[in-house]
């Protein structure tokens, strides 16, 4: 099926308001020190299914990044005191990262300012997938 120009447009509409949001979101980490794959790392580890804590191999997944992007990653913000490592008792070679109080607290201002943002451009954002839809 043929799109149409309006479908372009919609289409570059949409991928115009993801990277303003993304703009966005650089920004307010970088109010607080931190870079966006900083940022994603842990909102990832907050947010990850079922548990309060995830793996090396799982954060490299969920960021789309290499495992050995996302070592040194968790080095980073191990020396920034805003994760922790733990290693599994049942299996020392699997080691699982968490949130400090102090990453949890840098995140907690962070998603606070970001459903802030997102309540604002929310509905410009249903409005475009809405038109995308049909």
């Amino acid at each position: 099926m043929a799109l149409s120009k309006t479908d372009y447009e919609m289409l570059a509409e949409f991928r115009y308001a993801l990277r303003q949001f993304g703009a966005f979101s650089e920004a307010e980490a970088k109010k607080l020190g931190l870079t966006a794959r900083q940022h994603q790392a842990l909102l990832a580890i907050r947010g990850f299914p079922g548990r309060e804590s995830l793996t090396i191999g799982e954060l490299a997944a969920r960021l789309r990044i290499q495992p050995n992007s996302a070592v040194g990653l968790v080095n980073r913000l191990a020396a920034e005191e805003l994760v922790a490592r733990e290693t599994d008792a049942g299996d020392r070679r699997q080691v699982f990262v968490t949130l400090t109080p102090k990453g949890l607290a840098l995140l907690e201002q962070l998603s606070s300012a970001h459903r802030g943002e997102l309540r604002r451009v929310g509905p410009r954002l249903r409005e475009l997938l809405q038109s995308l839809e049909g």
